[in-house]
């Protein structure tokens, strides 16, 4: 399967931890890349600077769904699901 032109939404909805030119910190969830250029086209696809993790995302038709939106639903959705909570503060136990 080939990505939906125009589409964008796994360069905006997911979190990525490594660095990518322009963003040395990585990128949050929701945030668009900056690599993404008007048309929502990676500016760095096939390039060393690439993220590892972008070059291993691949299309699907459960991921891509039937529109643009329907992937920011999925993918967020996938995020939100995956991302690690911050564990419950525990009850403080009182010695008596």
């Amino acid at each position: 399967m080939n990505c939906r032109p125009g589409c964008g939404a796994c360069c905006i909805a997911p979190s990525i931890s490594s660095p990518i030119p322009g963003m040395p910190q990585g990128k949050p969830a929701g945030v668009r890349c900056v690599q993404l250029d008007d048309s929502n086209a990676c500016r760095i696809f096939g390039q060393p600077g690439r993220p590892a993790v972008c070059g291993q995302l691949m299309p699907s038709a459960e991921m891509c769904g039937g529109s643009a939106t329907a992937a920011m639903q999925w993918l967020t959705s996938l995020e939100v699901a995956t991302t690690p909570h911050l564990p419950l503060a525990s009850p403080t136990v009182l010695a008596h």
